[in-house]
């Protein structure tokens, strides 16, 4: 089974959702989500799973929940594959 691990870094209270792009080896992802009861980390699975075309439950964030500096870990996808989906 593949399996794509991605270090994300995460910007809540943004204007708009949206990925940005690479920053420092990490996706950049703005969220209009404030960081409260989960409700970025439900974002932020939410946008992935929409950009990566793939089911949420695909998508587990394996570290920081409580961080903007996130690692994601996403299920059928390789780290390439995942890539070249979220960066167009």
């Amino acid at each position: 089974m593949l399996i794509a691990d991605l270090d994300i870094r995460v910007i809540p209270r943004a204007g708009r959702s949206g990925i940005a792009g690479l920053r420092e080896g990490a996706l950049l992802v703005k969220l209009a989500a404030a960081p409260v009861d989960g409700a970025a980390n439900q974002e932020l699975i939410a946008l992935l799973a929409k950009a990566l075309r793939i089911p949420k439950r695909d998508i587990t964030i394996v570290l920081g929940e409580r961080a903007r500096t996130k690692r994601v870990r996403i299920a059928g996808l390789d780290r390439d594959e995942a890539l070249a989906r979220l960066i167009i």
